[in-house]
C-alpha cells in the first residue's frame, strides 16, 4: 500500500511546484498582491501536504515492493525544505523586502523542483534503467507545469472582480502558456511510452506492453478525459477571451482543473499498476 499511497500524493507535489511556476506569470507590481498571498498560501499547503505525507509513509518502514523508507524520507526532508523556502516567501508578501522575496522565490522553486525529481523517481522500480529515469523526470515536470498553470490561471481570473481595470492580457498569456504546456504534456507522456519501449531495457519494455496488452483501455481515459479535453476546453477559454469575457473564461478554467485532475488521477493509477509514468 505504500506504493499506492505514494504515487498519488505525487499530485501533491506536483501542484505545489507548478502552481509556484505560475506565480512568476502575471507581472508582480501590476497586480492586487492579495493573488499572491493567497495562491502561495494553497501551494504551500500542497508543498506541505507532500512533506507530511511522505513522512508518515516513511514512518510506516516504506514496503519491501515500493519506496524504501530511506527514500521516502529524503524526498519528506526536500518538500520541507522547499515548503520552508516558500513560507518565508509568503512572508515577504506582508513586507517590502524585494530582495529577500525574491530570492526566497527563486529558492523554494529550485528545492521544489530537486523535491519533485526525487519524489517521483523513487517511484521508479528498480533496473528500470536511465531511460526510464528520464522519463520520470520529464513527465513528473509537464504534469506539474499543467496543474500549476490551470489552478493559477483560474485563481487569476477571480482577480478581475477585484480589479475591474486589469488588462485581459495577463489572462490571455496564463491562457497560451498553458495551451503548450499541455502539448508538451501529450508529447512527454509518448516519450514517457515509447522510450522505454524502443531504447529501455527489458523490464521497462516488458512494463510497456504490459500497459497496452491489459490496461489500453485506461490509457485511452487517461488520455481523453485529460490533456485532450483540457487542450479543448483551454481552445475554448482563448475564444472566450477575445470577446472579452474574463468571467466566462474563468468558468471553462474550473472545468479545466478538473479535467486535469482527473487526467493526473488516472495517470497516477497507471503509474501505480504498471510503473510507467503517465
Amino acid at each position: 500500500m505504500t506504493r499506492f499511497a505514494a504515487c498519488f500524493i505525487l499530485v501533491f507535489g506536483e501542484l505545489a511546484w507548478g502552481g509556484l511556476f505560475a506565480l512568476s506569470i502575471p507581472p508582480f507590481f501590476n497586480v492586487e498582491r492579495g493573488f499572491y498571498k493567497s495562491s502561495a498560501s494553497v501551494y504551500l499547503a500542497a508543498s506541505l501536504t507532500t512533506a507530511v505525507g511522505l513522512g508518515l509513509l516513511a514512518s510506516r518502514g516504506g514496503s519491501a515492493t515500493g519506496p524504501g523508507a530511506a527514500s521516502l524520507w529524503t524526498a519528506s526532508a526536500m518538500w520541507t525544505l522547499s515548503s520552508a523556502a516558500v513560507a518565508v516567501y509568503l512572508y515577504t508578501l506582508w513586507t517590502e523586502n524585494g530582495l529577500l522575496r525574491s530570492r526566497a522565490y527563486l529558492l523554494g522553486l529550485g528545492l521544489g523542483l530537486v523535491a519533485l525529481i526525487a519524489n517521483v523517481t523513487l517511484l521508479m522500480p528498480a533496473g528500470f534503467g536511465a531511460v526510464a529515469a528520464v522519463a520520470y523526470a520529464l513527465t513528473a515536470i509537464t504534469s506539474a507545469l499543467v496543474l500549476g498553470l490551470v489552478s493559477g490561471a483560474m485563481l487569476f481570473g477571480h482577480w478581475y472582480l477585484i480589479d475591474l481595470d486589469m488588462p485581459v492580457d495577463y489572462l490571455r498569456t496564463f491562457v497560451r502558456l498553458l495551451g503548450i504546456v499541455l502539448v508538451a504534456d501529450l508529447i512527454a507522456l509518448g516519450l514517457a511510452i515509447g522510450l522505454p519501449a524502443i531504447v529501455g531495457n527489458a523490464s521497462a519494455a516488458a512494463a510497456v506492453h504490459d500497459l497496452f496488452a491489459s490496461h489500453a483501455g485506461l490509457l485511452a481515459v487517461r488520455l481523453i478525459l485529460g490533456p485532450i479535453a483540457t487542450i479543448i476546453l483551454v481552445w475554448m477559454c482563448w475564444q472566450t477571451l477575445k470577446i472579452p469575457q474574463t468571467m466566462a473564461a474563468t468558468g471553462l478554467l474550473y472545468i479545466a482543473v478538473m479535467s486535469v485532475l482527473v487526467g493526473e488521477m488516472l495517470g497516477r493509477f497507471i503509474l501505480f499498476r504498471t510503473a510507467i509514468p503517465l
